[in-house]
């Protein structure tokens, strides 16, 4: 360091002596000049100083007439360019040498096209993925900036608690005016909501509409509206899941036949399973277009597109190994084409193109005596006789028979498996699948056939038939079969969660579907689609028809259950002040244990009828005992003419009886406000006013006892007393007796009136005000001017009043005590109220009053 100090010391003194030139005037440069004439120099050097090689070149370019400098400014890229000999060898001359050579090429460069392509394909994946990630990341930012935007700065009463469920309501705001205006929630747009909450708003919109068609008597299809309501949400999407919820929704809608109308012949519990087995040929039909849809060569479809042309069209995919098939052979003779007569008969009854089925069975021989039993099959909806069961069983025993013989071709596994079809019969279907235990390839499969074979048995009834061979088979069999295993083992430890409630559907076990759903708490809201699903099963009465297994598993009564999940469900509106939706819930709650849609028009049994008349006024008096109940179910005057009650209860008189019975229970539960204002709606004024002189007699004994909210509390109840005798006066509608009742507790109210003013001139200091009121009450024997009497002033007297008679003595005897007597007059009353204590000693009064006695004398 110290000699580059001295040198640029040095130079500086250098600097400083010399002398200006003319020749050589004086230079400066900066720090950045001098680095850019130091590398022009060193690049000078460089090219003086160029390798052996290149110096060579130049010379070689030169002898041939080129300029290196100028080549070498004007080329910009060159390509090269491979001869047929650098990619086919001169030595090559055979055409066989020459093929393999091309075959070699073709597949080299094939490689590297579909790895070219694999790439791509992956790095488009890959893009999509991250940017359906993004859009996800930044929904679920905007959702909960909107969520805090619309959260209200006053009155928040509720949160999102560690205790709620995702698939529950969640309240927001505390809303006094009841369900007169919309939430705060209510602010989001639906589309940027969670999907809980978005399942929840379009299905409370499909319960209004419901309950509105049950009470004018239209018709209205549930499990339809709900599937439409769920498609509107737009979540198609399965996420790679098997079974999602549009799929259960379209179950429900074939499993109810709401899409078409089944022979009244035939029983419910038959209905049901016709209707399961036809949503899973529906599922197949499905699946056969895609198929043919991705593979449009094979299928070779052609133009005409009729039922039994698509399954020729899948087979030919699904057997394209197996040769030549039989509906596509042109000459037999020369090449023995593919037999599919049961093939074909089997996908079409599959699909349920039995039209169809029918019609292959026709025209093969080899099918000519299957004909007729699979004829009375489909005439009876798989309710055939006896004789064709034992004919299709033993025909089964036949083919087995043969199979199993030495040198005998192999049986068709599809034609045994139609022919146990159209039997029923456990034992065979039983051997069936003992033997061939990888016969089906899906559930799906598995549970149509089945479901095909399932027999309208009673329970118990399959073991009183002698025969073992035609003991049916029964849906309880496929019940119990599907229940030996866990629901883990359907839902692939929880991957595919709708799978089992989807099987427990199918298989009819419809109550335990619904108790699995109502207990998935995830963020796709499953508990609120198993509200709406009991709904759906309860407004059609199918409930009872999975009673056995219900009865298996230890579940309640199935419409309790049903009325139980959405009772609890509706309950959650009362959290976000929701109470007309809650009645709705409710409504629906009560219709479930009265038997469905015949509950609303008494068609029901006079069991399920009483059933549903107790839940739906238990549930009434929950909703009118509700902060802004009152208004919503009797409406803004009357008695439930203006508001929603009247929807329920049509007649006055029991509406009337309704509304009396709540305002007792009320009063049992201490909601003496709530009674009073039920009590006034309906006309009840003497008991309303008696309901005030209980809570003016207590407010009165609280008040003497130094309550600090007595007074307050007394004038209101003084207060609604005299609105309730202003609107006797001027009601046309009062009867007699009424009216004459209305007076008594008058009476009693201005009699308590009076025992207040007493205590509140008491406390003011006013003895002697107090005790020239207390000689003037009428009902009470303390006048000391008046003598003495042994009639028993309590037997025309209130309990209300007589209930404050000891405080109002014990209130007259303090004044006394505070007060000199100068002329005997005190002496009197007291002397007055000693006597009248006496002879009202069995009264049972506090012992305080007396003790307060004996100090006065």
């Amino acid at each position: 360091m110290s000699s580059w100090t001295d040198l640029l010391h040095s130079s500086t003194k250098l600097l400083e002596q010399a002398a200006p030139s003319a020749q050589f005037p004086p230079l400066q440069r900066n720090l950045d000049q001098l680095e850019t004439l130091s590398k022009k120099l060193k690049a000078k050097t460089l090219r003086n100083e160029a390798p052996q090689q290149s110096i060579a070149a130049t010379r070689l370019l030169a002898r041939e007439g080129l300029n290196a400098e100028q080549l070498a400014r004007d080329l910009k890229s060159f390509e090269l360019k491979t001869t047929f000999e650098d990619v086919f060898p001169a030595e090559a001359t055979s055409i066989e040498d020459y093929l393999q050579q091309v075959h070699e090429m073709a597949m080299v460069s094939a490689v590297q096209e579909a790895q070219k392509d694999n790439l791509r394909g992956f790095n488009d994946h890959m893009l999509k993925v991250l940017e359906e990630d993004w859009q996800m990341e930044k929904r679920d930012f905007l959702q909960s900036l909107s969520h805090i935007s619309t959260l209200p700065r006053t009155n928040v009463t509720y949160t999102v608690s560690a205790g709620s469920r995702p698939g529950q309501l969640t309240p927001i705001a505390s809303n006094p005016h009841g369900s007169s205006g919309p939430s705060s929630m209510e602010l989001v747009p639906l589309d940027s909501k969670p999907i809980h909450e978005r399942k929840a708003s379009v299905y409370a919109e499909i319960v209004k509409n419901l309950n509105n068609a049950r009470q004018r008597g239209l018709p209205f299809k549930p499990a339809t509206a709900f599937k439409g309501a769920y498609e509107s949400l737009g979540l198609h999407a399965s996420g790679g899941k098997s079974v999602n919820m549009q799929k259960i929704w379209h179950l429900l809608q074939t499993l109810l036949s709401e899409d078409m109308t089944i022979q009244r012949s035939v029983s419910k519990k038959m209905s049901l399973v016709i209707g399961a087995r036809r949503h899973l040929e529906w599922g197949h039909e499905k699946y056969i277009m895609d198929t043919i849809q991705s593979h449009p060569a094979q299928a070779a479809l052609g133009g005409v597109v009729g039922n039994l042309q698509r399954i020729r069209a899948f087979l030919r995919i699904r057997l394209r190994d197996y040769g030549v098939l039989d509906f596509d052979a042109v000459d037999a003779r020369r090449q023995p084409p593919v037999d599919t007569t049961w093939q074909q008969i089997y996908f079409c009854m599959r699909t349920g193109y039995y039209d169809e089925a029918r019609s292959v069975a026709l025209s093969s021989r080899a099918s000519n005596h299957f004909t007729p039993l699979l004829t009375e099959w489909i005439n009876t909806g798989g309710m055939v006789p006896a004789e064709i069961a034992t004919a299709a069983s033993e025909e089964c025993e036949k083919i087995l028979r043969i199979g199993d013989r030495a040198g005998r071709p192999a049986y068709d596994k599809k034609k045994l498996l139609l022919y146990a079809l159209i039997s029923g019969s456990r034992r065979q279907i039983d051997r069936l699948l003992r033997d061939l235990p990888t016969l089906f390839n899906t559930i799906e499969d598995f549970l149509w056939f089945k479901l095909s074979a399932v027999r309208d048995c009673p329970v118990g009834a399959a073991s009183i038939v002698m025969n073992e061979s035609l003991v049916p088979y029964t849906l309880e069999d496929l019940q119990a079969y599907l229940n030996k295993f866990e629901p883990s083992y359907y839902t692939k430890n929880g991957k595919d969660p709708l799978v089992y409630p989807y099987i427990l559907l199918l298989s009819i076990q419809l109550i335990p579907a619904v108790v699995y759903l109502s207990q998935e708490s995830g963020e796709e809201g499953y508990n609120i689609d198993a509200a709406h699903i009991s709904i759906v099963l309860a407004d059609h009465g199918v409930l009872s028809e999975s009673a056995g297994a219900v009865q298996k598993m230890g579940v309640m009564d199935a419409y309790a259950e049903a009325s139980s999940i959405i009772r609890q469900y509706g309950s959650a509106y009362f959290r976000v002040d929701k109470l007309s939706m809650a009645l709705e819930y409710y409504a629906q709650a009560a219709a479930a244990v009265g038997g469905g849609h015949l509950s609303w028009s008494g068609r029901g049994n006079v069991d399920q009828q009483r059933q549903r008349n107790l839940m739906l006024k238990q549930l009434l008096t929950e909703l009118l005992l509700r902060d802004g109940g009152v208004y919503l179910l009797l409406g803004s005057r009357g008695a439930g003419e203006e508001g929603e009650l009247r929807r329920f209860l049509i007649d006055a008189k029991t509406r009337q009886q309704f509304l009396l019975e709540a305002a007792y229970h009320c009063q049992e539960t201490g909601l003496y406000e709530k009674s009073i204002e039920i009590q006034k709606r309906i006309g009840a004024f003497s008991m309303a006013l008696d309901t005030i002189n209980k809570c003016l007699s207590e407010a009165i004994c609280a008040f003497s006892r130094g309550r600090s909210d007595g007074e307050s509390r007394t004038a209101s109840l003084i207060h609604s007393g005299n609105e309730i005798l202003e609107m006797d006066k001027y009601s046309s509608e009062v009867s007699p007796q009424e009216r004459e009742s209305v007076l008594e507790q008058q009476t009693v109210l201005r009699q308590l009136e009076a025992i207040l003013s007493i205590h509140k001139l008491a406390r003011l200091g006013h003895y002697v005000d107090a005790l020239r009121e207390v000689a003037r009450l009428q009902f009470l024997p303390l006048d000391p001017r008046t003598p003495d009497t042994t009639t028993d002033v309590f037997k025309n007297l209130s309990p209300h009043v007589q209930a404050c008679v000891p405080d109002l003595l014990k209130v007259a005897l303090a004044c006394l005590d505070n007060m000199v007597d100068s002329d005997g007059s005190l002496r009197a009353l007291r002397a007055k109220i000693a006597s009248f204590i006496a002879n009202n000693s069995n009264r049972n009064w506090p012992r305080d009053l007396y003790e307060k006695l004996a100090r006065t004398l």
